[in-house]
């Protein structure tokens, strides 16, 4: 079920209904059943049968850290979680891009192998909801937290239908205690979880919808378009992708917010980073703190000379990359941004960067988002050699004219660029909800007006304006 759904659009005022409506008059427990069920219906609207998969993971979970807490093998517990999970999304999403890697390999050598890939379907969420509970598992053997005791309570954690198939990815000690306390309901957080979604759907339908048709032109026919066109296709598809991805997280920001459920920040206006180190300490912020502490630490952080600390970056980023998907652009797109991340450290020595002038942090933006939009084509391209072609038009190495009747969409491509600056990474928009949250009396009900207003103009846009189908988020194919 989409964000951006009719379906959605019914469903999620009936169960918000539902919700509140126990609200004193019934346990937590029925509360968190309320919501599991509600989360797997969600989920289950695409595919029924993947419903086993997150079903099984939480039990596995469940059990695994009843175990680890008992102080019986803990660490062969901890493997049976790691196995599982891992093995699940291993088999799931990288089954193919391994199989097609060895044939791949194995006939660089000369040696042809007769193989074919398996008949294998993604399940949606699947690399978020393991990390998830994978998080939950470690922390128990880090002794950072105490298993629960509730498997309601548990399942509902794992399955939060708002960030379930696209994040934030939450930490069990931050998103399972708010599963064991009393929520009641808050008018004033319901307004401004409202708003906030609101605000991300006009992300996703207003900005990101507006800039596809463009970039997916381009992105699909490299070979068929001028450098111009290349060029401009670059930073409208960082801004599609900011517009979708953000988007989404404030839906699922504002929607837990309205069921009494507070989720962590994932972006932190990424496109004025002054480097690219900074750009990941404020994009898809809850993936890149999962790495830090669950893989970099361990791998031994910062503790260890340049050259070591370089590689342990590159290695990070090369399994982020992997995360994103079963494609070596995506391997090559993280190598790049850890080479990006790790030269410069390795080049100081470690140290720490020094201050800049303004005029410095102002080239310091501007080239952070060059480079930044320059690897959104490892990122968007569907192979290497789609790549090789864009890259080498991209630099004038061949010639070709911009489609007759795109001068509108680059026209208002160029618009929503400047949207996109002064109200989405200027804060606008949590100044407005902030100021709708704290409304009483008639502005209390004035800014319930503006939100319905809104409401009807952004679900006029949804339906009406774009596609007969609303389109998928970017980052549900992860």
């Amino acid at each position: 079920m989409l964000f951006n759904s009719l379906e959605f659009l019914l469903f999620l005022p009936l169960v918000f209904g539902v919700y509140w409506a126990m609200n004193g008059r019934t346990s937590l427990r029925v509360q968190n059943l309320l919501l599991l069920v509600a989360s797997y219906v969600f989920y289950g609207w695409w595919d029924a049968k993947f419903l086993s998969l997150i079903a099984f993971s939480t039990v596995v979970d469940f059990i695994v850290g009843q175990r680890i807490a008992g102080g019986k093998r803990p660490r062969v517990w901890l493997a049976v979680s790691l196995l599982v999970n891992l093995g699940l999304l291993g088999y799931f999403k990288y089954a193919n891009f391994f199989i097609d890697s060895w044939i791949t390999a194995w006939a660089a050598a000369g040696i042809k192998m007769n193989a074919s890939t398996l008949q294998i379907i993604l399940p949606v969420g699947i690399s978020f909801y393991t990390f998830q509970t994978l998080s939950y598992s470690i922390d128990i053997y880090r002794r950072k937290l105490e298993p629960t005791k509730d498997l309601i309570a548990f399942a509902a954690f794992v399955s939060f239908f708002p960030q379930l198939v696209a994040g934030p990815i939450e930490r069990a000690s931050k998103l399972l205690p708010q599963f064991a306390r009393a929520r009641r309901f808050d008018a004033m957080a319901a307004i401004e979880g409202l708003m906030l979604a609101l605000w991300g759907l006009a992300k996703k339908v207003v900005i990101a919808d507006s800039c596809a048709p463009f970039t997916d032109m381009v992105f699909a026919h490299p070979g068929a378009v001028s450098w111009e066109a290349l060029a401009i296709a670059l930073p409208l598809f960082g801004l599609q992708i900011y517009g979708d991805f953000s988007g989404y997280s404030d839906m699922a920001i504002g929607i837990a917010r309205m069921f009494g459920i507070r989720l962590s920040t994932n972006f932190r206006t990424p496109y004025f980073s002054r480097s690219v180190a900074e750009f990941w300490q404020r994009w898809h912020i809850s993936l890149s703190s999962w790495f830090r502490d669950y893989l970099y630490i361990p791998l031994g952080g910062s503790r260890h000379k340049p050259t070591r600390v370089f590689v342990n970056i590159l290695i990070i980023f090369a399994v982020s990359g992997l995360w994103h998907g079963a494609n070596w652009t995506f391997v090559i797109w993280g190598i790049t941004h850890g080479v990006l991340v790790g030269l410069p450290r390795w080049i100081r020595g470690g140290k720490p960067e020094p201050q800049r002038s303004w005029w410095a942090q102002g080239l310091g933006i501007a080239s952070t988002f060059g480079w930044v939009s320059l690897t959104w084509i490892l990122f968007r391209s569907p192979s290497l050699g789609h790549v090789k072609i864009y890259t080498l038009r991209l630099f004038g190495l061949a010639n070709g004219r911009l489609p007759e009747g795109w001068e509108w969409p680059l026209a208002l491509g160029f618009g929503l660029l400047l949207i996109e600056w002064a109200l989405i990474d200027g804060g606008l928009a949590s100044r407005w909800a902030r100021a709708g949250a704290e409304a009483t009396g008639r502005r209390r009900w004035a800014s319930w007006a503006l939100v319905w207003a809104a409401g009807q103009i952004l679900l006029l846009l949804t339906f009406s304006h774009l596609q007969p189908l609303a389109n998928p988020f970017i980052y549900f194919q992860f």
